[in-house]
């Protein structure tokens, strides 16, 4: 059974169709990337996967389960964890705490352990330090973990939200072009990390990204999408030779 098996999967607004009858499969430990020019509908993929829109027809199947129209925190407990294009940290929160949030779905207490400090309550809160703390070393942000999550460089503040995102221990990671803003000694760092995630934590990516030398290097499969439907679909090399994506997205005739 393949990790993740979307069908027939469309959504409109306002008699716009943005996605339309849109296939996918990913196995366990892939690596996939989703491209297509802006506004081909990709991010609208990403947000039927983790709930945020609910499609108006299709099934997406994680892992055996109907997750499709769930809620977004379902969802996340079902196995899907995204990053967004726009960093989303808590800024003023410390870059430990961020962690600690991703890990809220796992580690559970009564509300009476709580609201008096029962010494059940000490003991998750020290269970998700040390699973946070253990996230961080991970990637190398150990040594900040008291800080701000707004006074990391950029590309720690990448790392940091790919760090939250494992916390709820995700069998699907989406990543919403990580790269971007990225220098390419930052984007390179970028490449080796996510392929440190998925063979360290055995889970699949999927990445949304418009640098195509990242993605063709990265991914093993590619989908590209136009118009909210699938134009080409195959390996880095079949994908980059297809004169439909060549007139779509690299603008070619």
């Amino acid at each position: 059974m393949a990790l993740l098996e979307v069908s027939n999967l469309g959504i409109a607004f306002g008699g716009l169709q943005a996605v339309d009858k849109f296939d996918l499969t990913i196995e366990k430990g892939q690596l996939f990337g989703l491209i297509g020019p802006n506004g081909a509908g990709k991010t609208t993929i990403f947000n039927m996967l983790t709930g945020v829109y609910k499609p108006n027809e299709g099934d997406i199947i994680l892992d055996g389960q109907n997750i499709t129209g769930m809620q977004p925190q379902k969802i996340s407990k079902a196995g899907i964890a995204r990053t967004f294009q726009n960093i989303r940290l808590f800024n003023d929160m410390s870059v430990l705490d961020n962690v600690r949030v991703g890990l809220h779905n796992q580690v559970h207490y009564s509300t009476v352990a709580g609201v008096l400090r029962l010494p059940s309550f000490y003991e998750k809160e020290n269970i998700m330090r040390g699973k946070a703390m253990a996230l961080l070393k991970i990637f190398g942000l150990d040594g900040v973990a008291k800080q701000k999550a707004s006074n990391l460089p950029y590309g720690m503040q990448r790392k940091l939200e790919i760090a939250r995102a494992l916390a709820t221990n995700p069998k699907l990671l989406l990543l919403d072009e990580p790269a971007a803003g990225m220098n390419p000694n930052e984007t390179a760092e970028l490449a080796e990390t996510v392929r440190f995630v998925r063979d360290k934590f055995g889970i699949a990516i999927l990445l949304i990204e418009h640098d195509m030398s990242f993605v063709m290097e990265l991914c093993e499969k590619i989908v590209v999408v136009d118009y909210g439907r699938i134009i080409a679909f195959g390996t880095a090399q079949e994908v980059r030779n297809n004169p439909k994506v060549i007139a779509a997205y690299l603008g070619g005739e």
